[in-house]
Order: C-alpha cells, then sequence, then structure tokens
C-alpha cells in the first residue's frame, strides 16, 4: 500500500505540531481529526453516501508521516465516479465537448462504466479546458477554464482520495476549499485569535496570479513527498497539459492550475502546504518574539504578530520564500497594518488617526470597542461587494420588469436571504439592512417603469416588501461562542 520513503523535503522540517495560538489549538488537535474521519459534504469533493474505504490510507498518513502511497488509482472505483457525477451542479455550464450534465446521465451507467474502464486501463485522456471570464471586483476579469463533464467527475473522485491523505497533513489554519470547513471557520478562527492573542499588527497578504504562476515542476515535487502511484501523478499531468480552447482556438499551458477545475483548491492546498503554511508555523517558532496567528484561505491569507519587528521581518523573508517557487505577494494587495486592542491608543499618542481597516472573506475588520468600552473586532460589509451585488440585483430587475410581482417577489427574497445568510453576523445587522432596503428602492423603481400611469407609490412598495422581502436578523453566533462549539 505504501512505501517508506525518506524523501529529500528541501522545504524545512515537515509537519511539526502547529504552535498553541487561541484560534488555532482546538482546530489542529480535535477539528483536523473530524475532517479526515467524517464524510465529505457534498460539492467539495465526490459527495456523501460514499462508503469509506479510504480509512486505512487516513490511518496510515496520520501515523506515518513519510509513507509514500503506492496503490491509491483503485480508491477511484465505480461507485466513487458515480457519487462525484451527482455531486456536480446540474446546471453547471458545459465544457468543449458541449456534454451537459442531463445529457450524461441519460444513459449514466453505461457511460461510468465505460470512463472507469478507461480510467483504470490507462486509456482516458484529458479534454482541454473552455476558457470563460468573470469579471472581478475591481473591474478586472478572471479566467477561468471549464472542464469537460467526465474530466469533472474523474477530478472529484480523484481529489477524494487524496484528500484522504493531505487532510491529516494540512495545517488547522489552512481553511480553503477542505472538506468541513467554511469562510465562516476561517472568519471564526480569526477574529477568536485576533481577541484572545497579543495582536498589535496585521499583515494581510495575497498572491498575485496565484493559480496562473503555480509551477508545475515544484508542484509534482511536492506531490511526491506522499503520493507515489504514478497511475495517479499521470492523471494530474494529463490535466495541467490539456491547455485550454479560447474562441475556437487551443493553447497550452505552460504554468498554473486552471480556475474552475475541481482539482485546483487541492492542489493549490498541496503546494501552499510545502510553500507556505510548513515554513511559516516553523518561522514563528524559531525567529517569532511574541505571538503570531495565521488564517489562510487558498491564497489569501491573514498574519497578526505581537511585535512589529517580527512583522517586518517576516514580511522580508516571506518575499524570498516565495521567490523561490516562483511567486510573489500583490503589491496593492499586501499590507502591513497597526491593528488590534491597543491601536487605536497608540495612534493617537503619536498623533495619528483611527486604525486602519482590512478585507478578508468579504468583510471589511475594523478596530472597535463594545458599548461597555471593550476591544471588539467588528466586522462590516466590505462595500464594493455590496455596490457590486446590487448592480446585479438591478440588472436583472431590468430583465424581470415584466415578470408578476409574486414572482419577482420570490426571487428577490431568494437574493436577500442568500446575502443574510453569508454577512448576517453581529455588528453587521446595518450593512444588511442597507441592502434590504436598497433591493426594496430597484424594486420599487423597476415597477415604476412598468407603465407611464403607475399607481406605484412608496407606501405601496413598503406593503408589497414587507410581504416578500425577510425582515433582517442576526443569523451567525459571535465568533468565540461558535469556535468553542465546534472545536
Amino acid at each position: 500500500m505504501n512505501e517508506r520513503g525518506k524523501s529529500d523535503r528541501f522545504v524545512v522540517p515537515a509537519n511539526l505540531p502547529n504552535k498553541a495560538t487561541a484560534a488555532e489549538v482546538g482546530e489542529e488537535r480535535e477539528r483536523a481529526k473530524g475532517n479526515t474521519d467524517g464524510e465529505t459534504r457534498p460539492g467539495h469533493s465526490a459527495g456523501s453516501g460514499v462508503s469509506s474505504e479510504l480509512g486505512r490510507v487516513r490511518e496510515v498518513a496520520r501515523q506515518d508521516k513519510d509513507a509514500r502511497f503506492t496503490a491509491l488509482l483503485h480508491h477511484v472505483s465505480l461507485g466513487r465516479l458515480r457519487a462525484a457525477y451527482w455531486a456536480i451542479r446540474p446546471q453547471a455550464a458545459p465544457g468543449v465537448d458541449g456534454v451537459t450534465w442531463a445529457d450524461y446521465g441519460q444513459d449514466l451507467e453505461d457511460n461510468l462504466q465505460g470512463l472507469h474502464e478507461r480510467v483504470q486501463s490507462g486509456r482516458y485522456r484529458a479534454r482541454p479546458s473552455r476558457r470563460a471570464y468573470v469579471p472581478k471586483m475591481d473591474g478586472r476579469l478572471r479566467p477561468l477554464g471549464i472542464a469537460a463533464l467526465e474530466d469533472k467527475i474523474v477530478q472529484r473522485a480523484v481529489v477524494e482520495v487524496l484528500s484522504a491523505v493531505y487532510e491529516v497533513d494540512f495545517r488547522g489554519f489552512s481553511y480553503g476549499f477542505r472538506p468541513r470547513r467554511s469562510p465562516h471557520d476561517a472568519l471564526d478562527a480569526l477574529a477568536v485569535g485576533i481577541e484572545r492573542k497579543k495582536v498589535n499588527w496585521v499583515l494581510d497578504a495575497d498572491i498575485r496570479d496565484f493559480f496562473g504562476q503555480l509551477d508545475r515542476s515544484w508542484l509534482r515535487r511536492f506531490l511526491q513527498h506522499r503520493i507515489a502511484d504514478k497511475r495517479v501523478l499521470r492523471l494530474i499531468d494529463k490535466w495541467l497539459a490539456a491547455g485550454v480552447i479560447e474562441d475556437g482556438e487551443w493553447s497550452a499551458t505552460e504554468r498554473g492550475s486552471a480556475q474552475g477545475a475541481s482539482v485546483s483548491p487541492l492542489l493549490a492546498n498541496v503546494y501552499l502546504h510545502y510553500v507556505l503554511d510548513v515554513w511559516a508555523d516553523w518561522w514563528r517558532r524559531h525567529y517569532a518574539h511574541g505571538d503570531v496567528i495565521i488564517v489562510r484561505w487558498a491564497d489569501d491569507f491573514i498574519i497578526g504578530f505581537e511585535h512589529e519587528q517580527d512583522a517586518r521581518r517576516f514580511l522580508t523573508e516571506l518575499r524570498e520564500r516565495l521567490a523561490k517557487f516562483g511567486l510573489e505577494l500583490h503589491p496593492d494587495k499586501t499590507r502591513l497594518i497597526e491593528f488590534g486592542r491597543h491601536a487605536a491608543q497608540r495612534r493617537r499618542e503619536r498623533g495619528l488617526g483611527k486604525p486602519e481597516t482590512f478585507d478578508f472573506l468579504g468583510f471589511t475588520h475594523i478596530s472597535a470597542k463594545s458599548r461597555t468600552g471593550r476591544f471588539w473586532l467588528r466586522r462590516i460589509t466590505i462595500s464594493k461587494r455590496m455596490r457590486a451585488k446590487l448592480r446585479e440585483v438591478h440588472d436583472q430587475l431590468k430583465r424581470r420588469r415584466y415578470q408578476p410581482i409574486p414572482e419577482q417577489g420570490r426571487w428577490l427574497a431568494s437574493v436577500v436571504r442568500g446575502h443574510a445568510a453569508y454577512y448576517a453576523v453581529p455588528g453587521n445587522t446595518d450593512a444588511v439592512s442597507t441592502f434590504r432596503y436598497q433591493v426594496t428602492r430597484h424594486w420599487f423603481a423597476a415597477l415604476r417603469r412598468r407603465s407611464q400611469r403607475t399607481r406605484m407609490t412608496w407606501a405601496r412598495m413598503g406593503r408589497i416588501a414587507a410581504r416578500w422581502i425577510p425582515k433582517v436578523r442576526v443569523m451567525h453566533p459571535f465568533p468565540a461562542a461558535r469556535f468553542a462549539a465546534r472545536t
């Protein structure tokens, strides 16, 4: 099943126990264990309902940190491929082959049996990704690679198998695209860490074009630390080398991993585990003179420091570290700021203004005080995110202008509920209420444009909004309460 390999670690001594910080003790010692033992949440890998034949793999990976797994492909079974198919969103855009989820399901069992035979015999061939673009908040376009349906199925199944190995290796402060870890888990850990540890400086870091600049030769070496099954490694190489098709023209991709591919988040986490997580954990143990907390979501991460000297030294050495592996910090999105419970007072003593804020996972984080005068990490919706969502609502209302009011109301109710489900955290009800009000205002304007003789008044609009658009209430507990309950 595996071989004992003392492979060249070439980074730093791997898998040292995590330094005990308030935001990570529970995550590392309890939560990570739960992540690897439990079933995988639908939509994040092959889906639920798959019996766990991977228990032995998890146990060996947990007990032997040097084990290299030589036989993994047989775990990509027909049942796992079937579960992967059912985990794919039926409305997902098709790839270059044009095959939709519904098309493939017309003859599902025969299709899956043929796919399984091709994967196990080595005759499976990856198709190029279809290039698509989605707008970013700064107005630029983010390139996505939309895989063909069979590639999505196989990638999801392989990700589930590889996760059995890597979930026991990944650090507790790594949250992005991992089973049973949500953005709010990362936000809770960050809030608890800042409030309980001595955090006076925050490094808000973002890696420039990470998915596009990921070095594949390094990625292969990282994967080979744990994976010795050449058939699995060849599958990953096939996906990386398949290229993209844009406007009917195929082009090769020499670097990176396509955003949008099911396998990309896992590969990104493996890459950053060795490049960043293991190194940062080792650095804070050997060089930091005070508390250091870390929370990472994919290529976006926040690191809190007790001492400014530690923060500046870490930032300098981080740039050097990333450069060794073909990466660099985004100059406009990476900042070191004074932040925390003493930031306001210290800046006031130096004749400076209020502490700066930072954005993470949709929220602007603010050094604030509660009504009792205690330090409070307040989180409010990033204004750009709210404006972008309201523009979407405005554009959609133009297309839905002549739909019946109940139909419009049901759609807008789902929009507001979805927004509140994420953003309605303690301290952010004003921003969520503003979003609800602006949605109502856009709806009012759309209804008035239906006719030049409209009888729609704001009083009537208020009654319609009260009927269809849900009221705002806090949807999440305080971070410390949920963090304690989950860890």
